[in-house]
């Protein structure tokens, strides 16, 4: 490691070139990435509601279907813009009912279903856009800017690549603002923490390689998720400050025993180098076990937030050693006193009084961890979006004036005789909550010559081998009652139709409900069982790993239990994501407690002894990181309009507190209590120089 740490240093200048250099491709990559804003088509792919959505993306190409209400707008007009809509490039179809029948009938010599379905309350009406796209690609995405510039006053503009739109929008406004406030909140408390005022701009700096470099290898990726996109910047900056912050505090040491500042930075890289690879398995680790996830979201997530980790230990042993020589007299000349204490007073007390401490903590977890399990949890991922968004006013209004909060798309196969589609028809009409149920055969009746049709209508219920049944219905997506009525929606269908299909919305909510449970318990065992196994084999100890986890697993109870006492409801995947994120980013300052008790033990002192130094001398370098880690998430938790957004970095925000004070006040006291066991069960626990514990002590 020498000859490498050597070689950076000799070679900084060329490295710090290359390393430029290298930006150019990854803001190109970056710029190129494809983001995913459909969270619902991370589903996995058998499931019966994805494969009927790829059916109505590919086949009908209904998977980016709009609906347009428009009140009180005069026939003329409304066909005017019905043309022009038809005009842009990328609309398939605008429906009316000027493409079945003359809209000078008066609207009660129609029948019945096609008054209910396309007029509504507030003298309202309902145009239906087929788009040519998928529901997210760019093509829909213009074609739905283009669409919005030729609405009429009115005109309500609603549906799932609406919404996608919208969001697509508003991310882009609010990701600049993330790496703002978070990068700043991170500043200023660097500039409390460390002793230069230029230091915490070289770590900015040096952190800004890492993260273009991450953001342009998601260029490999097939996509990117929006969540992962947005929260990749804040999460590795958090996660990947710890690394600068040691080799700086290590450079800073050797710089007093070294003959040059060259010779210091290359034995600071030599004895910092196992310490960040150490500590970044275990954040690497937890991020990975995301991709346990049967939701592939968590795979999204796991896989850029690992790789951004790894490139973060990378760019830190060789880029930023660069820098800090580069700028090294500018460091010292701008030196100023720090404002984050070593806890001294709290060292002495926690030591002092271990057993009073960890009875206290153990009653206060208690009721955090029984409550943990009944926190609410939605699953209606348009609730997560603010509701004055365009789309969301849209759908809002298909439920205002058509009773139309959902729509259930059902697909059987052509075979099947228009006799029985009726009388299923007949049979889903009769469930609770759904308001119109529309299918070929139950407009038109058995043997109506279906070629007389318009195409245009043929196309839309009956396409690919399969006829298509719409359902509306007035329940909520992700609620109780609308997973119910999809449950017998799909019995229903299933009777008549062995092979049929329920897609839609709801249907894959529903999925997405059942397959949470799963995700949750998967996702915490993997990355419990992955750190485990990293500490075990750093440590070569049974207990300690289990000393470690432990702590780190009351404070994500902690965490996870105070949104039941304030009445929070957290979105589902923030409860998934949250404990493996917490877990991973924050084990390593209990990795660092233990590593100086150990040495502290290793010298001779006692328990107690080693517990206050140990927590004396930690506390400045833990509060640092998890205050950092903290500004990082809690400024885009302030920003961001996003509730899905707002809660994640909630949560990672408070959990980054949460675990630094169970890591400062709790794991010194089990320390010191444990240290038995710990000597038992540990390998080379001291050495034997090393004086043991007393059974008094």
């Amino acid at each position: 490691m020498k000859k490498i740490a050597q070689a950076i240093v000799r070679l900084r200048k060329m490295i710090l070139i290359l390393a430029v250099l290298l930006l150019i491709p990854s803001a190109v990559g970056a710029i190129a990435t494809r983001i995913n804003y459909d969270i619902l088509s991370y589903l996995p792919p058998e499931l019966d509601s994805r494969v009927g959505q790829l059916i109505l993306e590919d086949d009908y190409q209904l998977a980016s279907t709009s609906m347009i209400t428009v009140e009180g707008l005069p026939t003329h007009e409304l066909l005017a813009m019905k043309q022009d809509i038809d005009a842009i490039p990328g609309v398939l179809q605008t429906f009316w009912l000027s493409d079945v029948v003359d809209p000078a009938i008066p609207v009660e010599m129609l029948p019945a279903d096609v008054q209910k379905f396309l007029f509504g309350k507030n003298d309202s009406t309902i145009l239906i856009v087929r788009l040519g796209g998928s529901s997210v690609s760019e093509e829909t995405m213009e074609a739905v800017a283009q669409i919005k510039k030729v609405l009429r006053r009115d005109c309500f503009f609603g549906g799932i690549s609406v919404i996608f739109y919208d969001t697509k929008a508003l991310v882009t406004q609010e990701m600049p603002l993330y790496l703002l406030f978070g990068g700043g909140a991170c500043l200023l408390i660097l500039f409390l923490a460390l002793e230069s005022t230029i230091t915490p701009l070289l770590f900015m700096l040096g952190l800004l390689f890492p993260l273009v470099y991450n953001f342009g290898t998601n260029f490999f990726l097939k996509d990117v998720c929006f969540i992962t996109e947005a929260l990749a910047a804040v999460l590795q900056l958090g996660v990947t400050m710890d690394f600068s912050i040691f080799l700086l505090h290590r450079y800073e040491e050797e710089k007093e025993l070294a003959s040059s500042n060259e010779e210091a930075m290359v034995n600071a890289i030599c004895k910092t180098t196992t310490s960040i690879s150490a500590s970044s398995l275990t954040t690497i680790a937890g991020f990975l076990a995301l991709c346990a996830m049967q939701l592939t979201l968590g795979r999204d997530i796991g896989v850029v937030m690992a790789k951004g980790v790894a490139l973060g230990v990378v760019c830190t042993i060789v880029i930023l050693p660069a820098l800090i020589l580069f700028f090294d007299k500018w460091v010292e000349k701008y030196r100023h006193r720090t404002f984050i204490p070593k806890l001294t007073r709290l060292s002495y007390f926690v030591s002092g009084h271990p057993v009073g401490v960890l009875i206290a903590s153990i009653a206060i977890i208690i009721p955090f961890a029984l409550a943990q399990g009944r926190t609410s949890v939605y699953y209606a991922l348009f609730d997560a979006l603010p509701q004055d968004m365009p789309g969301i006013v849209g759908v809002s209004k298909l439920g205002e004036d058509f009773g139309m909060v959902t729509n259930h798309f059902i697909l059987v196969h052509d075979d099947l005789p228009a006799s029985k589609v009726s009388a299923l028809c007949d049979d889903i009409g009769e469930l609770d909550g759904i308001t119109q149920v529309v299918s070929l055969d139950a407009i038109t009746g058995p043997g109506f010559p279906t070629e007389i049709l318009p195409d245009g209508i043929l196309e839309i219920l009956q396409n690919a081998g399969y006829k298509l049944i719409l359902a509306n219905g007035a329940y909520k997506a992700g609620s109780d009652a609308v997973n119910a009525q999809v449950e017998q929606m799909i019995a229903l269908v299933k009777a008549a139709d062995p092979e049929g299909l329920v897609t839609g919305e709801s249907a894959m909510t529903k999925d997405l409900v059942e397959i949470a449970d799963n995700d949750f318990a998967n996702v915490n065992v993997w990355s419990i069982l992955a750190v485990l196994v990293i500490i075990l084999i750093s440590f070569r100890s049974l207990s300690i790993p289990v000393i470690l986890v432990a702590s780190i697993e009351a404070a994500i109870a902690i965490n996870l239990g105070i949104p039941y006492f304030t009445g929070a409801s957290l979105p589902f995947i923030a409860s998934i994501i949250l404990g493996t994120i917490q877990l991973g980013a924050t084990v390593d300052y209990s990795i660092l407690m233990t590593t100086r008790y150990r040495e502290e033990r290793a010298l001779g002192r006692t328990p107690r002894e080693a517990a206050q130094q140990a927590l004396e001398h930690c506390s400045q370098s833990i509060l640092t990181s998890g205050l950092t880690f903290f500004a990082a998430t809690f400024g885009v938790a302030v920003i961001s309009q996003i509730e899905l957004m707002r809660s994640i970095c909630l949560l990672i925000s408070r959990g980054a507190l949460i675990s630094t004070v169970v890591i400062l006040v709790v794991l010194p006291a089990a320390l010191m209590l444990l240290d038995g066991l710990i000597r038992r069960t540990t390998l080379g626990w001291l050495p034997s120089a090393a004086p043991q514990m007393s059974e008094k002590e």
